[in-house]
């Protein structure tokens, strides 16, 4: 009987998850029912990754939450990845994934 040995061969895909692919701010435009856990949920998917957002924005609109996630420092396939595990999540009716703009950088300015 041969003897087993081990076979080193060079990775065949690249590694998405990689530091040196380029990250990038992303901004997750959730539409959902209003359900109590539904924002504990949708945030815990980021905090099982050890991912803190940039700015969350949640708006109740009778029986719909509008909840805005910004998130820095993800690359576009992670970002994607978390956009379908929103999706997947139930009460959720859609989710939206875009590169954030601008207008999110800047503080708001108080009238006064």
């Amino acid at each position: 009987m041969p003897h087993l040995e081990a076979v080193h061969t060079p990775p065949t895909r690249a590694d998405v998850w990689s530091v040196s692919n380029t990250h990038c701010r992303v901004h997750y435009l959730l539409l959902a029912e209003a359900e109590p856990d539904l924002l504990c949920r949708a945030l815990n998917l980021f905090a099982l990754q050890f991912l803190t957002p940039q700015q969350v924005n949640v708006q109740r609109q009778d029986e719909l939450l509008s909840i805005d996630i910004v998130m820095d420092g993800l690359s576009w396939h992670r970002a994607q990845v978390i956009a379908e595990k929103l999706r997947n999540l139930i009460s959720v009716c859609s989710v939206e994934l875009q590169a954030a703009d601008a207008a999110w950088d800047e503080p708001v300015q108080a009238a006064g």
